[in-house]
């Protein structure tokens, strides 16, 4: 549901912190619009649609651009298509290869709603998993680090997810100690693209360390009398960060999914991850890391440029070196693919040996 790539996420840290992988290429991609899902929703009435907006707005034409509303006073959430992936890496493999640091993942909580008399509406799954991410900031930061961080909200638009999200978050914030903890909504700028949405704000605040601006909520222009804001600060505007985001050394990403599928994920910022490898690594190992940085940042934004002009180049590799039975070698301690110099080991080991007779 909406917190798939949350999950998705979870699953490639835990296979790098668990040995499995060193490299985990962790996304979605969704394409929902489309008569007959788009049509399900409406039947819902989970849809902001023209007519409510124009009595919204007390007008008689349509603004579309303002058409997600969280937070504010709304009508429903604005269907989008979205394909976010990012690569995690094994932090020794990070700074052998000299790769671009953007982040690391902290953690991801995932925590089901219990007890439930509907499947769209939101439970108490969610309040378990932004608890868990905002402890575990106070846990890596301190008591004042908690604060230097942010929340990229699930945000969708609908008059339920601006009253329940918004009291999820008031009260954490009060737990913590947060006085105005900043509330960004990426869904005002790009919509609700399902699966992939978690990604898209990641993506957003990733961008925040690299341009040093947290996105305002730009589609509102007052915030609803029945959102709990005590202790929150949700941007209207854009919010300077320090030049490279430096101002905030986490973000706290929200995703909500109907059948009670709460997930929160606590990103670290790249400032912080470098400070963190410095104490694990040394400084030396780090200034080594640089100097192998500096190329392969190059060629980074060489590409990024290229693609930003239209100039990529894209592969389409479909249907070559496709494998089959007789592409595969085995034996007791291994398995070879034709397609691949390595061969996949085997387990050879007991994992029970002490249980078993």
């Amino acid at each position: 549901a909406c917190a798939t790539f949350l999950y998705n996420l979870r699953q490639g840290m835990y296979d790098i912190q668990h040995g499995k992988s060193k490299v985990v290429i962790v996304g979605n991609a969704e394409a929902p619009v489309a008569p007959e899902v788009m049509e399900g929703f409406r039947v819902m009435g989970a849809l902001a649609e023209d007519e409510q907006l124009k009595a919204l707005d007390n007008s008689d034409c349509v603004d579309n651009s303002r058409a997600c509303r969280p937070f504010s006073t709304n009508a429903g959430f604005t269907m989008a298509e979205a394909s976010q992936f990012v690569v995690l890496m094994d932090d020794e493999l990070a700074l052998e290869l000299g790769a671009n640091i953007y982040g690391s993942v902290a953690d991801v909580f995932v925590n089901a709603d219990a007890n439930k008399k509907s499947i769209s509406a939101p439970g108490v799954g969610n309040y378990v998993t932004v608890a868990k991410a905002a402890a575990l900031a106070k846990a890596i930061l301190g008591a004042e680090g908690v604060k230097q961080t942010y929340v990229q909200s699930h945000g969708t638009g609908t008059p339920q997810n601006r009253v329940t999200e918004s009291h999820i978050l008031n009260e954490v914030a009060k737990t913590f100690a947060i006085d105005k903890w900043p509330v960004a909504a990426i869904k005002s700028y790009v919509g609700h693209s399902m699966s992939a949405a978690a990604g898209d704000q990641l993506i957003a605040s990733l961008g925040v360390w690299q341009y040093g601006w947290i996105p305002g909520i730009t589609t509102i222009d007052h915030i609803a009398d029945d959102v709990h804001q005590s202790n929150l600060e949700i941007l209207t505007s854009h919010k300077f960060a320090g030049e490279q985001g430096e101002a905030y050394k986490a973000v706290v990403l929200n995703a909500k999914g109907f059948g009670g599928n709460n997930a929160t994920g606590l990103v670290l910022s790249p400032q912080q991850t470098l400070e963190m490898l410095t104490v694990k690594y040394g400084q030396e190992c780090i200034d080594s890391y640089k100097t192998r940085n500096t190329p392969v940042a190059q060629i980074a934004k060489q590409n990024d440029l290229a693609a930003c002009q239209g100039q990529e180049t894209i592969r389409y590799d479909f249907g070559s070196e496709v494998m089959d039975g007789d592409s595969v070698e085995m034996d007791q301690q291994s398995l070879k693919l034709s397609a691949f110099a390595q061969a996949i080991d085997l387990p050879t080991v007991n994992p029970f040996a002490e249980y078993s007779k």
